[in-house]
């Protein structure tokens, strides 16, 4: 049985891998758009696009307004070539079939408190995907363009056994709204990149529920980064995310470590963790060398929580109350159940699932206090 299932499984990889690829070549076209047009270059815009392809578009003074696309592109000739005019784009979905593709990007400009939607028709031309036509819509937009890292784990499994575990959905859903609603953007990373394992979904939660069925939103955990697609520049915060899986592969993860540790030294962001999340933090180093918990109030899921009976237990690397207290920490938390969120300097961490919001509102809150501080 193991035989043919390990056939069935390399029948299918190339079809997976040749799909995952084209993916990937989709967004590079789109990226030269978003590009092309966020830094004046009319030239990346034009590689993007098909010679002949056309831009359906709003104007206040007609119901469609048509643009060719190499009208549109010299429009963006006025503009330093280069320099960056205020426009920060995103890919949000991708879809393929066969040779065409559909695909969804936002570009947001902060400055003007603007949104637009950028929905995308693609085909495969000679080898290289074009976008064949585009159109656009716009809305009034609180999104301040700054961007949050949550960080969160590939493992399926508690370890190398046979019992399954996720990222904690209701922890992701709690912080991305609190940060979505504030007007951030949020990025996902895993060690491997791409889909990742949910659990404790409850579709009678109405946030739950809202958010599981949210096309885009479910498209970010289906193609979560790689490690190395990251540029950590480009963060306040990172936010690790609990559930069983967090206690696997992101913790010993070096190239996640160094992520957040440039957020945490270089950016003098935020490092945040709740529940089990707490877990990707114990092995930071600052660049004193010592442990980023040192001297400092944590909380997370604590050790007198676990059922110490239970079979998933036996898999666990190490327990994170025990390894935070070992390396110097202060671990706090509260009675089961109860929002417990722990602020010391700039690292957050909360207890459970309920503390995520206040998690995220408490880094929402430093974030701005640093602006104040430095007069922004």
């Amino acid at each position: 049985m193991k035989k043919i299932i390990y056939f069935i499984a390399l029948l299918f990889l190339p079809g997976c891998l040749l799909a995952q690829t084209e993916e990937v070549l989709v967004k590079k076209c789109i990226d030269n758009y978003i590009e092309g047009s966020s830094y004046n270059k009319p030239e990346s815009i034009e590689k993007a696009f098909y010679p002949e392809a056309n831009l359906f578009l709003s104007h206040k003074d007609k119901d469609l307004w048509i643009v060719p696309i190499n009208e549109y592109a010299n429009g963006y000739k006025k503009g330093v070539q280069g320099q960056f005019n205020g426009r920060i784009g995103r890919i949000l979905s991708v879809e393929l079939y066969n040779d065409i593709a559909l695909a969804k990007a936002e570009i947001v400009i902060p400055s003007k408190k603007l949104e637009f939607i950028d929905l995308f028709l693609l085909k495969k031309i000679q080898g290289e995907w074009k976008i064949i036509s585009k159109s656009a819509t716009s809305l009034n937009s609180n999104k301040s363009g700054q961007r949050i890292l949550f960080i969160v784990s590939n493992a399926h499994y508690y370890g190398k056994s046979t019992i399954a575990t996720g990222n904690s959905f209701s922890e992701i859903v709690n912080a991305y709204n609190t940060f979505k609603t504030a007007g951030y953007t949020v990025d996902f990373v895993s060690p491997e990149g791409g889909s990742i394992p949910l659990a404790y979904i409850n579709t009678s939660d109405s946030l739950q529920k809202q958010y599981l069925f949210d096309q885009d939103f479910m498209y970010a955990l289906k193609s979560t980064k790689k490690p190395e697609e990251i540029d950590s520049k480009n963060y306040k915060a990172v936010h690790y995310i609990g559930g069983g899986s967090a206690m696997y592969d992101v913790p010993e993860n070096k190239e996640i470590q160094t992520i957040a540790l440039k957020v945490y030294e270089e950016n003098k962001g935020i490092i945040s963790s709740v529940c089990h999340g707490t877990a990707g933090i114990v092995n930071l180093k600052t660049k004193d060398g010592n442990y980023l918990v040192a001297g400092k109030k944590i909380s997370g899921y604590p050790d007198s929580f676990e059922k110490q009976d239970g079979e998933y237990y036996k898999y666990f690397p190490f327990l994170i109350q025990k390894t935070i207290e070992e390396r110097g920490g202060v671990f706090k938390f509260s009675v089961r159940n109860a929002a417990h969120v722990e602020t010391d300097g700039r690292i957050v961490t909360g207890q459970n699932f309920q503390s995520s919001s206040g998690v995220a509102l408490k880094i929402i809150e430093l974030i701005n206090d640093g602006k104040k501080e430095n007069g922004i």
